[in-house]
């Protein structure tokens, strides 16, 4: 796994060299469906866009894919006709009206969801295409398999998902527990993300309980990136297949959105008095242990 993990960060190495082009994986996980995983990834992809990046969501869930359908697009090509070798990532790299770029999943196809490793390898070797990309997000699938670790593992950050709910709370740990196993000997930048709180304490509530067991039990060091609001918007997003930052950049979930962003850059957006003062008080949140 580690082998794999570190092929993919050297084409990407080798790549960035003859670019004169840095580019940041952003791995985002969780350990079960459900979580909101897929909408995070795609709402941080665009509020990154909106920063003058140009960003790549790729959806890695390879079996269970859904980036293409939060986004209401139909692509020709996926990773499936990658894997099989009838396509090459450039070909199936596929542009939005969002400002980013999506690599789509194969949904359906039960038998990719593991590949061979003559797959993986294969897989890898393309993922070098990527690297013209200043931000890589990689929606990965929800749970633990051979690829989930891989992409994880080659990561520059890893976000990991999860809401207020006991197994939610339990299955992130399960990850979070697993990646300490099967990941030796890397830099993971793991963060947490606590979606769908219905108050600031609540979600620094969770964060602490997750990091505060993987620190004891575990000895390994997991972030409090933020959390996103409980918010009704959302879920009419996802019926419209439109990215609920875009319907509304000052909802209470796109603010949230764009913490989460202003941490990862070390930034702190522009917004109006209000909203300015909320964001600082959502990073004072955040940054408390």
């Amino acid at each position: 796994m580690a082998d794999q993990a570190e092929k993919l960060r050297e084409l990407m190495q080798t790549r960035a060299e003859k670019t004169k082009h840095n580019t940041r994986i952003i791995a985002v996980s969780s350990g079960k469906g459900g979580v909101g995983k897929t909408n995070i990834a795609i709402n941080l992809a665009i509020a990154f866009a909106r920063l003058g990046k140009r960003v790549i969501v790729m959806d890695a869930d390879l079996g269970l894919a859904n980036v293409n359908v939060v986004l209401g697009v139909i692509p020709k090509y996926n990773l499936y006709h990658l894997i099989r070798r009838q396509k090459k990532l450039s070909d199936i790299i596929m542009d939005t009206e969002y400002g980013i770029q999506i690599v789509a999943g194969a949904s359906g196809f039960s038998k990719i969801a593991n590949l061979s490793e003559d797959e993986r390898t294969n897989f890898i070797q393309e993922l070098h295409e990527l690297s013209n990309a200043d931000i890589v997000i990689i929606d990965t699938g929800a749970g633990v398999s051979n690829n989930v670790i891989s992409f994880i593992a080659a990561a520059d950050d890893v976000i990991i998902v999860t809401t207020p709910e006991p197994t939610a709370i339990t299955d992130a740990y399960g990850i979070i527990k697993i990646i300490a196993t099967e990941v030796d000997n890397l830099e993971l930048g793991l963060k947490l993300v606590v979606n769908r709180v219905g108050s600031v304490s609540e979600g620094k509530r969770v964060a602490n309980r997750v990091i505060s067991i993987a620190s004891h039990f575990l000895n390994l060091k997991v972030d409090y990136l933020g959390f996103v609001f409980q918010d009704k918007l959302v879920h009419s997003a996802v019926i419209s297949q439109k990215p609920f930052f875009v319907l509304d950049e000052k909802s209470r979930a796109a603010i949230c959105i764009k913490h989460l962003v202003g941490r990862l850059e070390n930034i702190e957006y522009k917004e109006g008095k209000g909203i300015s003062r909320f964001l600082r008080k959502l990073m004072k949140a955040g940054g408390e242990s």
